[in-house]
């Protein structure tokens, strides 16, 4: 099985969520090129917008529900509501491939991470 990359991690230790991303990565052989911790590093809103300008798409998972839009279609306050989790900072797991964001854990919405290599 060939190796995949995604271009950067953000994950907390401790975060259920979290232990689901890491457990899908490795068994579709994903490798990030750059993995950050929440829990070292606390993304606040601000910065969490700065990271939606460097991307074309963002796929946002939560529970059952995943929502798909282009960033130059969102204002602020749909980015702010799909990146931002209830302790104000940048909500984890999110996953940039590309010009592709994935916020949150929900494997339908992940197969991009697989077919795309």
């Amino acid at each position: 099985m060939s190796t995949k990359n995604v271009d950067w991690y953000y994950r907390r230790s401790g975060c259920n969520t979290c232990k689901k991303m890491d457990a899908f990565l490795e068994e579709h052989s994903i490798v990030p090129k750059e993995t950050l911790s929440a829990n070292k590093t606390r993304l606040d809103p601000e910065a969490a917008l700065d990271l939606a300008k460097k991307v074309n798409k963002i796929i946002a998972a939560r529970g059952k529900s995943v929502v798909e839009f282009k960033t130059k279609d969102a204002d602020q306050a749909l980015l702010e509501k799909h990146l931002v989790g209830p302790t104000g900072k940048l909500r984890s797991p999110v996953i940039r491939k590309g010009k592709t964001l994935y916020i949150g854990f929900n494997e339908e919405a992940l197969e991009g991470l697989v077919t795309r290599g």
